[in-house]
């Protein structure tokens, strides 16, 4: 009469217990039972092989799986993705009625050779300049929604500030690479920083998981497939901005995914603060360089 010694929902786990039964010298048998699965050996072997199954269980302990935390979303993610359409639609206005008597694209433009000669306020400045409505229309669509995304993990403050200094590090990257009669304009540096955000710090937050590595690298392979989708093709694209901007932010990213919380309201404040700022301030010098 078979007697049941051990049972499990996995079946290696009753595969393993029966091959270290055979090397002490116990038959046993791995069987069906509804959902779970059963060890079951001889009734006159059943307490030998549970003595045997107790010390190799005191021997092996289960290894806790660090399951990845749920994540916290924040409660006034609309914020971010609300501001940046505010803000850019307020250059594309301003620059469309020539405010202050001034060519504002002519002054913004990420010029590399400009760059190169001390006008860094053109790696800020670009971010926020567009060539055409089309190209305006389709920055602010996916940089809302990647936003939207971000701010709900990270909060609005420092999902978009991470992204304004991400692709203003990009942009000062992309001066240094270009040719140097290379111009250009657009908030997709933003938007694919963003993104490279975004990617690297779910990706982080799941590495310490232990679940299998599809799920754990399941938002950069997403992230990398969405950057070779929307960002390498058109006849005018910066391919290189769209590539520095994702790498740029999927390091700011990885970064923020070791922090244990979502930062609180008052680094939120000061990281949205210092990016419009920091917009602001690069304007001026653009606009008022006698000033």
């Amino acid at each position: 009469m078979p007697a049941e010694v051990y049972r499990s929902h996995w079946r290696p786990a009753c595969e393993e217990r029966a091959f270290m039964l055979h090397a002490v010298g116990i038959g046993s048998q791995v069987v069906p039972n509804g959902e779970l699965w059963s060890l079951v050996v001889l009734q006159e072997h059943a307490m030998a092989a549970v003595t045997h199954l107790r010390g190799y269980d005191r021997e092996n302990p289960p290894q806790r799986r660090m399951l990845a935390r749920p994540e916290q979303i924040h409660p006034h993610a609309w914020v971010g993705p609300a501001v940046y359409v505010l803000v850019m639609v307020a250059v594309a206005w301003l620059a469309g009625h020539r405010t202050f008597a001034e060519n504002w694209l002519a002054a913004g433009v990420l010029d590399t050779m400009s760059v190169r000669g001390g006008e860094v306020w053109r790696t800020v400045t670009a971010l926020t300049l567009h060539f055409d409505v089309a190209h305006l229309l389709s920055n602010l669509g996916f940089g809302a929604f990647f936003g939207w995304l971000a701010s709900q993990l990270l909060g609005p403050g420092v999902a978009f500030g991470g992204a304004v200094a991400a692709a203003t590090l990009a942009n000062a990257l992309n001066s240094t690479i270009q040719p140097a009669n290379h111009v250009s304009a657009g908030a997709s540096t933003v938007v694919f920083a963003m993104l490279g955000l975004l990617a690297a710090y779910a990706w982080r937050r799941r590495a310490d998981s232990g679940e299998r590595w599809a799920y754990r690298w399941a938002p950069l392979i997403a992230g990398v497939f969405l950057l070779g989708f929307t960002g390498v093709g058109g006849e005018n694209t910066d391919v290189l901005a769209h590539l520095t901007g994702f790498a740029v932010g999927g390091v700011a990213g990885w970064w923020l995914g070791r922090l244990s919380r979502i930062p609180g309201p008052r680094i939120q404040w000061l990281a949205g603060a210092a990016a419009l700022t920091g917009i602001v301030a690069a304007w001026w010098a653009a606009l008022m360089p006698g000033a």
